[in-house]
């Protein structure tokens, strides 16, 4: 018996030490929202590359907690526009950061 309560208070530990190490915290992200953040991403960039007008190679998609993040430089305003757009329109995106710059003309 003393061994049973023994083996069952290793895999208690071992258990909430798993729990503990895949929380999150303000700065770092759990195993689950890193998964959930990285199927964002990929849904933003593959709806970014279905828009004929954007050039899904300018526009760089990073995910955080679902704060979707857009940079890059794109050629007009409608560009930017319309950027910002899509990635509201996916789901599980709790807001969008707008870094994108227009390209200078020469």
């Amino acid at each position: 018996m003393k061994q049973f309560k023994w083996i069952f208070t290793f895999i208690f530990a071992l258990t909430l030490t798993s729990i503990v190490g895949c929380s999150s915290t303000p700065t770092q992200e759990g195993t689950g929202e890193y998964v959930d953040d990285a199927v964002i991403t990929t849904k933003v960039k593959a709806e970014i590359l279905k828009e004929p007008t954007l050039n899904s190679f300018e526009i760089n998609v990073e995910t955080f907690k679902g704060v979707v993040q857009l940079s890059g430089f794109v050629a007009t305003q409608n560009d930017i526009n319309r950027a910002v757009a899509v990635a509201r329109g996916i789901k599980g995106v709790k807001s969008v950061k707008n870094d994108m710059r227009l390209k200078a003309n020469p």
